[in-house]
């Protein structure tokens, strides 16, 4: 197992189709080991890289940020996702967040941040 940072290895980043496309940016890899630093509660990463043909699989949009190994789709274990959400708007102004019901996706575009 390749550990790319302290809590996080390059496999939790692969592309869920097999390709081996597991390229993350160091800026959203940064604002994951804070959240994990915060938290003190594991980070499972739903979605992290994907290929074009992958994300088109499930309906990603056209120019996600998970194709250009920016982006990752999170669980923290035991918290909320809404509370992920809410912390990481509070201390991380410039990353792209979006809000959902079992998951929280941050990115870290150049064109951000976007907020939905």
């Amino acid at each position: 197992m390749s550990r790319i940072s302290e809590h996080f290895s390059r496999s939790e980043f692969a592309c869920n189709c097999g390709c081996g496309f597991d390229t993350v940016d160091t800026d959203t890899l940064s604002i994951l080991e804070a959240v994990r630093t915060h938290f003190g509660k594991p980070v499972i990463i739903n979605s992290g890289c994907r290929c074009p043909d992958y994300n088109r699989r499930v309906s990603g949009a056209p120019n996600s940020q998970h194709t250009l190994g920016r982006a990752a789709d999170i669980r923290v274990s035991g918290v909320e996702p809404d509370a992920v959400y809410d912390w990481l708007a509070a201390n991380f102004p410039s990353a792209s967040l979006g809000r959902y019901s079992t998951f929280t996706h941050v990115d870290t575009r150049s064109n951000g941040p976007a907020r939905w």
